[in-house]
């Protein structure tokens, strides 16, 4: 076999490879970062998406309202805690709550599960694909 043969051949070949190389580049990079533990130690409040069971004889924001009225203590608080509520695709909330109220509210009649919010953020920052 002829070396000049092979030339062709191995430009089209590193050419068609680069891209791959790139993405595989790229997502070493982007190694996913641990939650942090001291945030959840806090006592401060932050976002928490509440599920819940769909309300069968009750509007579910007001539903939702009540559900954080029985931890907050007071409808007042409730309504400024509640962030949204999520009536279609799932039954449940969001709402600014503290590791213990998120302990209270998880043993509420109808509270399914408590998950804190995240923003996961994809390839971003400088030589990431966006």
């Amino acid at each position: 076999m002829n070396i000049s043969s092979l030339r062709p051949f191995s430009f089209f070949v590193i050419f068609a490879l680069l891209p791959l190389i790139i993405i595989a580049i790229a997502m070493s990079d982007s190694t996913p970062k641990p939650i942090d533990s001291d945030s959840s130690s806090s006592s401060a409040p932050a976002v928490h998406i509440i599920y819940t069971e769909k309300p069968l004889e009750e509007e579910p924001e007001s539903y939702h309202i009540r559900t954080l009225t029985a931890v907050l203590g007071s409808e007042e608080a409730a309504k400024d805690a509640l962030l949204y509520s999520y009536k279609s695709a799932a039954s449940g909330f969001s709402a600014k709550l503290t590791p213990h109220q998120v302990e209270q509210i998880s043993k509420q009649p109808g509270v399914l599960q408590v998950v804190p919010s995240q923003t996961v953020q994809l390839h971003s920052g400088p030589n990431k694909l966006h």
